[in-house]
């Protein structure tokens, strides 16, 4: 009879990405192709592992009124309710209501990175999102609030010694912008970090498996987001128009 051990199962997950994206660092000499080869890492891990319900890839995010964020290495949005997605020659543009998450990866952490990654999730949460009220058998429910979206940055190695402490403390609190604040991240080599937003700081995690970890608390931060709002598609139609 075959012994499973979910300790060793849920370990060999974190093994698996930490060694890929090692492989990547060590490999790829040109910025570009180690930065794609990283992101997709990345990618594969939600797409997998993420409930069916959502989605992962990189992507542009749109609103009703015409405006773009800036190009996303990871977005998480909705494939359930959401009526469309645009894909063309490679490119995906998601509207802003379907959004859960977005992450930016990079090779390391620093401060200019953060400060990068807290640039391209304000550039989402900037957006405008519709929101309908919904009808039912019995009559209608009130437009649902806004979910919050999520906003992080993943990486394989720290420029920091040691990686989890006041610079990076420094790091996620600056900017001038509250719209860009990281929620959480992954140091695949080192750990994780979440907002508490309750106390308005980071808990750090230093553990040997933060891929794994990291996975399970996106799952539970979205398992508490609730589900998008109903989109107003007329108010994307009105640019068929133009």
């Amino acid at each position: 009879m075959t012994t499973w051990s979910l300790s060793v199962l849920l370990a060999e997950l974190h093994d698996d990405i930490q060694h890929r994206l090692q492989t990547v660092r060590k490999t790829f000499q040109h910025p570009g192709t180690k930065g794609d080869a990283s992101e997709h890492v990345w990618l594969e891990l939600l797409q997998k592992y993420l409930p069916q319900r959502y989605q992962a890839a990189t992507a542009h995010v749109v609103d009703s009124n015409g405006d773009f964020s800036e190009q996303i290495d990871v977005v998480v949005f909705d494939r359930q309710y959401s009526p469309f997605i645009f894909n063309y020659e490679g490119q995906t543009i998601v509207p802003a209501e379907s959004v859960y998450a977005i992450f930016e990866t990079k090779q390391v952490i620093n401060a200019h990175h953060i400060a990068y990654a807290q640039d391209k999730v304000a550039s989402v949460r900037r957006l405008h999102r519709t929101s309908l009220p919904i009808p039912y058998a019995k009559g209608t429910y009130p437009a649902k609030p806004l979910i919050p979206i999520l906003g992080g940055l993943l990486t394989f190695e720290s420029d920091w010694t040691p990686c989890f402490g006041e610079p990076l403390e420094k790091a996620l609190a600056g900017g001038d912008d509250a719209t860009g604040r990281l929620d959480l991240g992954c140091v695949a080599s080192h750990g994780h970090f979440v907002l508490e937003s309750t106390k308005g700081t980071y808990e750090v995690t230093a553990e040997g498996k933060p891929a794994t970890a990291f996975l399970f608390k996106l799952i539970s931060l979205l398992q508490f987001s609730g589900t998008v709002p109903m989109i107003d598609v007329q108010a994307y139609a009105r640019w068929l128009t133009k």
